[in-house]
């Protein structure tokens, strides 16, 4: 299966009816893993646009706006803002 194809099948999928529709989840997350959940979602979408594939480009902007939202909401959550700006501040270095 080509990419072409996933993403294909992927819009499909996104496009079936209740799919906007928000759901309520209630999990428990360790501090630890909430910051390799922010780390990780980050890293994925600030991918430069040449190097993206297409089942990215499948998400409206609006669904990649949201999922920065939820990952910034986990760290205030987590109260984890403040570490993980300045470990970012660290790396940057």
């Amino acid at each position: 299966m080509t990419t072409n194809d996933a993403a294909k099948v992927l819009d499909t999928i996104l496009s079936i009816p209740g799919m906007n529709e928000t759901v309520k989840m209630d999990f428990k997350i360790s501090r630890k893993n909430v910051l390799l959940l922010s780390s990780v979602i980050e890293r994925g979408l600030s991918v430069k646009d040449d190097d993206k594939s297409s089942l990215l480009e499948v998400f409206a902007n609006d669904s990649l706006t949201d999922l920065t939202a939820f990952a910034a909401d986990c760290l205030q959550k987590a109260g984890l803002t403040e570490l993980n700006g300045k470990l970012k501040a660290l790396n940057t270095k």
